[in-house]
């Protein structure tokens, strides 16, 4: 699973914008790796994405609902965002 196709543009949305990466944009689909392969995703960066993913699509993230597995790949954060989303 990988979110709806709404939720899987807004994710490539925030993550080429929070990380400064337009200029690979369309290289972004579900099976992207992130952490660890994408030079500018570090600790900090994933902080900022977090913050960024909550304010677009106005939900909130608890410590307890997030884990290493959500950023392994551009579907896997796609797919956290859907299931924690206002519906």
């Amino acid at each position: 699973m990988q979110g709806s196709p709404e939720t899987l543009d807004g994710v490539k949305a925030v993550l080429t914008e929070t990380l400064g990466i337009e200029d690979r944009a369309n290289t972004l689909g579900p099976e992207t790796q992130l952490f660890g392969a994408i030079p500018e995703l570090d600790s900090l960066a994933v902080v900022e994405v977090i913050t960024a993913l909550e304010e677009r699509f106005a939900f909130q993230i608890e410590d307890d609902d997030f884990s290493g597995e959500v950023f392994e790949t551009v579907g896997s954060l796609a797919t956290f965002v859907e299931q924690h989303r206002p519906r």
